[in-house]
């Protein structure tokens, strides 16, 4: 394939829109078409080489959520190789993942003189600062700074280098590095872009943070690669979500569901803004959605709501359930919608539907392996799938149950609890509006149930009356011997709630 064919299938195909067709919005900006867009991939490329940078390179991307965030990913990964950081994180943690990914150059904002710029010129990497002319369209940017190394020769990144550089949260263990081609991030964008049977009329309102895999690929890449667009955030604020769903008018909008909870205690407030929208459906993915949070969304939103499964090492999207009139199971996360998925027995067996087992995974969005790590590449590639770390069931429409990550099933004495199951029950208790079970320690049997419930507004429970609940639908050695009501649950960086070291933060 010669460059100027690699350069075209990368920008016209994950860029697919006529050049008139908006492909990025934001608020209070003009709008950026998909011509404006596949310009500004041509003129960063040669404004990157210019700077001594070209494939192979690795560039970190230390934005804020908006759209210059998300037009950079994509303009940067079409020259170069990609690693989009939290803006929060401290100076020790940028010091890891810097190290960690190589970084030839770090792209911050103009004005930007926190951590990231201190640890990058300490680690001798070249600091770049990303520029937002006046009255520009949405996501439009220039690049300053000094050149990293003589000027870089102008290919374009092809199928198999690495467009995206993520690492795993690493909530028990060093993080893995993550490398995902562009052939993978390809292949993701188009498996969801099937199953959500997007087109160039749809849009896309983003509230996920762009440095995490759900935002950057099934927000971002799959509308662009479908020629929609994106209203692109300043990021999630549950305040200002029916403002943007009014100025955006979107077809769909995707979330984890400690967002979609935040969400729905406001919608009563916000009717005409609801009477008004135009949403085709409403995707949930990165967490389980309880099925009664699901329900409440599609009585409230008018809409079909879309369980999803996914993570960074599939470059998102593993399975999904079907927009009607396909199936649409509430506790399920789906067919398989891209990779083959499978449950697999310890000893590699591949086992039947109704049993449970490890979750697995092979296909063209699955990337070859983490970096720098043989020995989880041995563990995770074993009899040639890709092993999740997730449990599940199959049934005999082929839709998946994930019962738990393998790392947090509860060890109580010898019997095994699924957290996601008392997390179930517990979700049918009229007063609780968010649950988190977990493992909390135990001299005697090693681990212990334990609840944090957060109640919903205006009502009251106390922590007998939700074991009391718990204990007419459960088997006494899994109703939590401890319910925690807080305020707020902990959360993770993109809004997860993690289960793993929550009996430590909570004291217990």
């Amino acid at each position: 394939m010669t460059q100027t064919e690699t350069h075209l299938d990368l920008s016209h195909r994950l860029v697919a829109g006529a050049d008139n067709a908006p492909a990025i919005l934001a608020p209070d900006r003009p709008t950026l078409t998909h011509g404006g867009l596949r310009g500004l991939i041509a003129a960063t490329a040669e404004r990157l080489h210019e700077l001594g940078i070209g494939r192979g390179d690795r560039v970190a991307i230390v934005l804020p959520n908006g759209p210059e965030m998300a037009t950079s990913f994509v303009a940067v990964a079409a020259a170069a190789s990609t690693a989009p950081l939290n803006p929060a994180y401290r100076a020790d943690e940028l010091d890891f993942y810097l190290s960690d990914i190589g970084a030839k150059a770090i792209l911050v904002s103009a004005d930007e003189n926190g951590p990231a710029v201190t640890v990058a010129e300490r680690l001798g990497i070249a600091v770049l600062r990303l520029v937002v002319p006046a009255s520009a369209p949405a996501g439009s940017f220039t690049i300053e700074g000094a050149a990293a190394g003589p000027h870089a020769a102008s290919d374009m990144a092809g199928d198999g280098d690495i467009a995206l550089l993520l690492h795993t949260s690493g909530t028990t263990s060093r993080p893995k590095l993550v490398p995902l081609s562009h052939a993978n991030v390809a292949a993701s964008a188009r498996h969801i872009g099937a199953t959500l049977g997007l087109t160039a009329d749809d849009r896309c309102l983003n509230i996920m943070p762009l440095f995490h895999i759900h935002g950057l690929i099934a927000a971002v890449l799959s509308s662009l690669a479908a020629g929609g667009s994106i209203y692109c955030t300043p990021g999630f604020n549950a305040l200002r979500f029916f403002q943007w769903l009014s100025d955006a008018r979107p077809s769909w909008y995707t979330a984890v569901p400690t967002m979609h909870q935040a969400i729905l205690p406001r919608a009563a407030r916000n009717a005409e803004v609801l009477a008004a929208a135009r949403l085709r459906f409403i995707r949930s993915s990165s967490a389980s959605l309880p099925a009664q949070v699901m329900g409440e969304l599609e009585r409230t939103f008018g809409c079909p709501v879309i369980e999803s499964y996914g993570m960074t090492e599939a470059a998102h999207q593993m399975a999904s359930n079907r927009l009607p009139p396909g199936l649409r199971k509430p506790s399920s996360v789906g067919a398989s919608a891209g990779p083959e998925v499978a449950v697999m027995a310890p000893d590699g067996r591949l086992m039947s539907p109704g049993e449970t087992g490890e979750i697995v995974i092979r296909g063209p969005n699955v990337t070859a392996g983490y970096e720098k790590n043989p020995d989880a590449n041995a563990t995770a590639f074993a009899h040639g799938w890709f092993h999740t770390g997730d449990q599940g069931v199959l049934d005999e429409d082929g839709y998946l149950r994930v019962t738990g990550r393998l790392k947090e099933i509860i060890n109580r004495g010898g019997e095994k609890i699924s957290p996601l199951e008392v997390d179930d029950v517990l979700m049918d208790h009229p007063a609780v509006a968010q649950v988190v079970t977990f493992a909390m320690p135990h001299d005697k049997l090693g681990e212990e149930v334990a609840a944090a419930v957060v109640l919903r507004e205006g009502m009251s429970a106390s922590e007998s009356d939700i074991r009391a609940h718990a204990a007419t639908r459960l088997a006494d050695f899994k109703v939590p011997r401890k319910v925690l009501i807080l305020d707020e649950i902990p959360q993770g960086a993109t809004g997860k709630l993690q289960r793993i070291g929550l009996a430590a933060k909570l004291g217990l």
